[in-house]
């Protein structure tokens, strides 16, 4: 049998043969390995104490040593050859940052071969198969002493007033992006924060690589919406959003909008959403900053996707929904207050008490105080049916508070049609009272009926079993 049959028998087989010796485990995961066969770095001097003519020559000397990479799972292994890396790379970081006229053509090449030979891995398997982002420690990468520097050096290459686009458009090309976007999965959280970082600047600097970026984010997301539902970066990748969406030009691409409707939206129905919403909540009201006519579709996509079994996600949503109502223009308020309003009063008459408590905070708002008035002929006769109700018969005593708060605005906003409501609630909880004592008369009856012409249909038989002895 070969060794792939071997190994696709192990994975589909749970009895088969496998090692009994127990795997450490380990507080930190890497995909960084001794790479170049036992090669012995040789320290090298420091870059400003060379002659100028010489410095370009070491730099490259320099970035060829960098690339060379060691096994931080062994954490004695190679100390000697480490620290030199490590002293190398602090000496790029300082020279790229002190020096000027340092980034000569030749280098760039150089400096995206040693970039990419540090960075761009196979990211290890989570250590945790049932990884919990919110309840467990993310795995670290351990070799993060060398990976920062290389970071920070990256960062200091894109942003050093020498860097011309010109040249690095033809190292940093659309190849390049693709695998800088993998990593986003990275588990550790310092490193998405550098990619955060590094992936803005490379959006600012290359126009052309735009569009490019914009779509292997869309492709990343749909993959995590619809497929995987797991992708360590969401959060930051919203971030870099969130910043590009503030850049837009208007009228805005139908490219845009689509990407809010297909994409962002879509965005809340995935379980973590708590990872990332702070995020995703920024990006919505960007657009709706941008362009007050997507308020209607974004309003009608938040209501589809509203959560129906989870609270936590719930007030989620209403501190969304507030947000959009804080920047929200009245001629838009118009056309989505009936079915917004509807939805906030099954919220307020939710059992828990978070969701109930998170829709009333809303009558704390000075500018949707300002809209409901406006509207109050409305929004009163949607939501006084379910305040009148809470007010009577709900469990938590500051929900009632709350509640009596919010039918006092109501009363002071409109009194005639307040008591129009209050009357009219009476009568039709009087009817329904009525009802249910005339259903409940004749559920009684039919009962009787029932008893009755079981006590008849038992009779006969009795007589002949009788007639028979």
């Amino acid at each position: 049998m070969s060794s792939t049959t071997t190994a696709f028998v192990d994975r589909i087989d749970p009895f088969a043969k496998r090692s009994l010796k127990k795997k450490q485990k380990k507080s930190q995961g890497s995909s960084r390995y001794r790479n170049s066969g036992d090669v012995e770095l040789q320290q090298l001097p420091l870059l400003k104490d060379v002659p100028s003519m010489e410095q370009e020559e070491l730099f490259i000397r320099k970035l060829r040593q960098c690339c060379i990479g060691f096994d931080f799972m062994d954490p004695v292994a190679d100390l000697k050859g480490k620290e030199i890396k490590r002293a190398s790379l602090n000496d790029l970081v300082d020279y790229i940052t002190a020096g000027r006229g340092v980034l000569t053509e030749p280098v760039y090449p150089e400096i995206i071969k040693m970039i990419s030979a540090n960075l761009f891995r196979t990211l290890p398997p989570s250590e945790n198969p049932d990884f919990d982002p919110e309840e467990d420690d993310p795995t670290l990468e351990a070799s993060w002493p060398h990976l920062q520097l290389v970071y920070e050096f990256f960062l200091r290459f894109l942003e050093s007033s020498d860097f011309q686009p010109a040249i690095g458009k033809r190292v940093i090309d659309q190849k390049f992006v693709l695998q800088l976007l993998d990593l986003f999965d990275s588990e550790d959280p310092r490193e998405r924060d550098f990619l955060k970082t590094v992936l803005h600047r490379i959006y600012g600097k290359f126009l052309g690589l735009r569009a490019f970026i914009r779509k292997q984010i869309n492709n990343i997301f749909l993959r995590f919406i619809y497929e995987t539902e797991h992708f360590n970066g969401v959060g930051e990748l919203l971030e870099i959003l969130g910043s590009i969406i503030n850049g837009f030009a208007l009228p805005l691409k139908t490219e845009h909008k689509q990407f809010l409707v297909k994409v962002l939206l879509p965005l809340h129905k995935v379980k973590c959403l708590s990872l990332y919403h702070a995020q995703l909540a920024y990006c919505v009201v960007q657009f709706l900053e941008k362009d007050a006519t997507l308020t209607e579709p974004v309003c009608r996509g938040l209501l589809k996707y509203w959560p129906k079994t989870c609270s936590q996600k719930e007030v989620m949503f209403l501190g969304e929904v507030e947000e959009i109502l804080d920047v929200i223009e009245p001629s838009q308020f118009v056309k989505i207050q009936d079915p917004m309003f509807r939805q906030i009063s099954r919220c307020v008459s939710s059992p828990h008490f978070q969701v109930a408590e998170r829709a009333l905070y809303f009558w704390n708002n000075e500018y949707i105080m300002s809209l409901i008035e406006e509207n109050n002929h409305v929004i009163m006769p949607i939501m006084f049916p379910a305040l009148y109700r809470i007010s009577k018969e709900h469990w938590n005593q500051t929900i009632v508070a709350l509640v009596y708060n919010v039918l006092k605005t109501f009363m002071e906003m409109n009194s005639k049609l307040f008591d129009e409501l209050t009357a009219s609630y009476k009568t039709e909880r009087q009817k329904e009272k009525k009802r249910e004592k005339e259903r409940d008369e004749l559920w009684k009856k039919l009962s009787e009926i029932e008893i009755n012409h079981n006590n008849k249909v038992k009779e006969p038989g009795d007589s002949k079993a009788a007639a028979g002895k």
